[in-house]
């Protein structure tokens, strides 16, 4: 009898890092509740406003503040102003102030964590000393004293915040950093000759994705809560446009009398942080490249 032939060679199709990842996070029901939840605020945001039979600034005197009804869902507040309009122009707000600032202490905490990591010697220990320094510093009064010298618009609001929440970034970056440069891909690339500019944008950053994305999505609501005080010192957002943190304040001064003023805004911004969270762990989870053992 004849013996079965083993095939010659069995060809493995690999598979990228990202495609693996997106498998093990759709994998993470939390996750995925996260992202999808999160999707939807966005959505309801940009587009709720345009089919709001409403405006933000509508004010119906002779109606007060009304419970909730068919006609204003959510209520409305003490000037007559339907509650679940302001509460997604407020979201506007707050998400592109959260998102907006964010971005820029990720551009300044990453990129300055990752040269003081790579650089070490007395350049890391000068470049930390400088941060260990700022974080000696109140950030909410620096914040209001940018804000007061560059004027109280949307766009410098954000830049002011997210000049000032990047130490921890930074922080994080740099001990991420440290431990990789004596990984041997980095000796590898300096044997090479590649620029230390190219070493550290394409071989060091993206192996710290994990931690940077993770308090990347810590950021985004401290930096919410953050602008929402400011805009209670009247530093930041101004009337009639409001903020999540806005109206959450202007609940909490009626909930006694009024309490549909505090209870949805607070849910419309726990959704927001919670969908924030779980999506940031998720994302870490599939983005650890011991995941990939597994």
């Amino acid at each position: 009898m004849g013996e079965t032939k083993e095939p010659a060679h069995v060809v493995e199709h690999g598979t990228s890092l990202w495609k693996d990842a997106w498998r093990r996070l759709r994998r993470n029901h939390l996750a995925v509740f996260g992202m999808a939840m999160l999707t939807l605020m966005i959505l309801l945001v940009i587009v709720g406003p345009w089919l709001s039979p409403y405006s933000y600034e509508t004010q119906d005197r002779a109606l007060g503040a009304a419970a909730p009804s068919a006609s204003h869902w959510f209520g409305t507040d003490t000037l007559g102003r339907d509650l679940f309009t302001r509460i997604l122009y407020g979201g506007r707000i707050s998400l592109m102030v959260g998102f907006a600032a964010t971005a820029v202490s990720l551009t300044i905490g990453v990129l300055y964590g990752a040269v003081a990591g790579f650089a070490r010697g007395r350049a890391d220990a000068v470049m930390m000393r400088v941060v260990d320094i700022l974080y000696t510093m109140p950030f909410t009064v620096i914040v209001i004293i940018l804000t007061v010298y560059m004027g109280k618009s949307i766009v410098l609001l954000f830049m002011a915040i997210g000049a000032v929440e990047w130490l921890t970034m930074a922080r994080i970056v740099r001990g991420q950093v440290v431990s990789l440069r004596e990984k041997e891909f980095i000796e590898a690339a300096e044997v090479m000759g590649l620029s230390r500019r190219r070493i550290i944008l394409r071989h060091l950053i993206p192996n710290a994705l994990g931690p940077i994305i993770v308090y990347t999505t810590l950021t985004i609501p401290a930096v919410m809560l953050l602008e929402a005080f400011v805009s209670f010192l009247g530093m930041g957002v101004q009337a009639p446009m409001s903020s999540w943190g806005v109206l959450i304040h202007d609940g909490a001064n009626t909930m006694e009398e009024y309490p549909w003023m505090l209870i949805f805004p607070s849910i419309a911004l726990s959704l927001t942080l919670f969908s924030l969270n779980f999506l940031g762990d998720g994302l870490r989870d599939a983005l650890d490249p011991r995941m990939a053992k597994e």
